[in-house]
């Protein structure tokens, strides 16, 4: 398992994409979608595509440029592509990991010898038992992955199509997952009973499109229709779109999706990200005000935030820091020197902007603490006269195990410190954290359906805490 950029914040939740149009250039769709939610992740990426009789799929380590050229996406034809770009949760970052998985089905199956193709987002609490129970009926194994749980669990469940097989086997699965998978002529969408990675439906000409945030849709041209709800199959195929609620819907989606990480021009569940990060910015002027002259943020998902703030304030918004858009959100820094450097090549301050000025510094969440400490130290070395903190979320208290990597709860800064304890960490003039009801009120979502685990301890599921993104085998 690697670090979280600069060890700082939680790394992503994998992005999936999906498209069924028989007259489009669907690898160059699935590309363009990959590329579109590669913030999501960036240690590896795939594209299967299926022609309605075979599956070929191309996958390696990297982002999504890296790992595509022209020649090999002119390689992949077909009606149908399922895409994936990927950072490790359970399973370690490696080739083997890497997706869309294809698996072909086994000779005597109903779908003897067709091969079938899955992208997974999200993270599953009862791998362990299913995996032990795969192994017990002679499944081979080829990755440490929870995805290959998913797919080979499917293969392995009965049903006379692939839709009724998918459909029998995601009742058997508890955590979040948001799949998009195929056989070489259907696209298949579901979204685990909670919800709680995102999913959506866009509709391109004749064809469909599913992706894990709708910008993935508007970079394909495609319009938004509707969330892939919460225990909903899809199936996408030459008959059009079919429906099937396969459990009862008990929506809790991550509220990290808002705080950090889907992009800001993102609609997710009907609410824009970039209005729900204005909005947690001012209900935490309101919570949290201090005397200042400027407040900035740390760039660059808590940029709306800061917005948010001074307007809220009345305190002038500006830029104090220059981000290097060249290093990615998961820069890996093995010792504290490193890791301070990195946000010395991560960052760079606009010393004019700083020098003299009581700041008040915006950041979307604060998981670890190393991030903040040499941010502060930077700052001040800058000239800033005064620094406070303001944390538009609050504590991250406990760790997740539903899809991202936030390490173990000995690692998470405000698990064991109280909040002056974490002031004198940082080193900042005064440190405060948005509440959980604050958070509630700016996301705009009723209280019930969104997931807190990680600021609350209230998991929508029974999680076992020795998982500790414990990988298979």
């Amino acid at each position: 398992m690697v670090c979280a950029e600069a060890e700082g914040t939680p790394r992503e939740a994998c992005g999936v994409f999906g498209i069924f149009a028989p007259e489009e250039d669907v690898a160059r769709a699935a590309y363009f979608g990959l590329y579109t939610l590669q913030h999501r992740g960036q240690e590896s990426a795939g594209i299967a595509v299926g022609d309605g009789i075979a599956i070929r799929v191309h996958r390696d380590m990297g982002l999504v440029s890296q790992v595509f050229s022209q020649s090999r996406l002119e390689d992949l034809r077909g009606i149908l592509a399922v895409g994936h770009c990927r950072y490790s949760t359970t399973g370690s970052s490696k080739l083997c990991n890497a997706q869309p998985m294809v698996i072909v089905d086994a000779p005597d199956a109903p779908q003897a010898g067709e091969p079938f193709t899955l992208a997974h987002n999200g993270n599953l609490v009862n791998v362990q038992p299913l995996y032990q129970s795969l192994l017990d009926i002679g499944t081979h194994f080829t990755s440490t992955s929870d995805s290959e749980v998913i797919i080979q669990l499917i293969r392995h469940t009965s049903g006379k199509n692939w839709h009724e097989r998918i459909g029998r086997a995601l009742p058997r699965l508890s955590g979040a997952f948001s799949l998009v998978c195929a056989s070489a002529s259907e696209l298949f969408a579901a979204r685990d009973p909670w919800g709680i990675r995102p999913l959506c439906l866009g509709k391109l000409g004749a064809g469909w499109v599913v992706a894990s945030e709708s910008c993935a849709l508007d970079a394909v041209g495609a319009t938004l229709e509707r969330e892939v709800r919460p225990g909903e199959l899809v199936r996408l195929s030459d008959s059009g779109v079919t429906s099937f609620q396969y459990a009862p819907a008990t929506p809790k989606l991550c509220s990290f999706e808002f705080i950090y990480f889907a992009r800001p021009d993102s609609v997710i569940d009907g609410q824009s990200v970039h209005s729900a990060r204005i909005a947690l910015g001012r209900q935490l002027a309101k919570e949290h005000p201090a005397e200042a002259d400027m407040v900035m943020p740390v760039p660059e998902s808590a940029i709306p935030m800061a917005v948010g703030y001074a307007r809220e304030s009345g305190i002038p918004y500006g830029d104090g820091l220059v981000k290097n858009r060249y290093i990615g959100r998961t820069f890996i820094s093995p010792t504290q020197l490193e890791r301070d450097r990195g946000i010395q090549l991560k960052f760079n301050p606009l010393v004019d902007e700083l020098k003299g000025k009581r700041l008040i510094v915006i950041e979307d969440s604060l998981v670890r603490g190393t991030t903040s400490r040499p941010l502060v130290a930077m700052l001040r070395k800058a000239g800033a006269r005064e620094i406070h903190l303001r944390i538009a979320s609050p504590p991250y208290r406990y760790p997740c195990f539903l899809g991202m990597d936030t390490g173990r709860r000995s690692e998470l800064i405000a698990a064991h410190n109280t909040v002056d304890q974490i002031l004198e960490f940082t080193g900042a003039d005064s440190l405060k954290y948005l509440s959980i009801d604050g958070l509630i009120t700016a996301i705009g979502r009723p209280a019930a359906t969104s997931c807190r685990a990680c600021l609350d301890g209230h998991y929508p599921m029974p999680v076992q805490p020795e998982l500790e993104q414990a990988a298979l085998g």
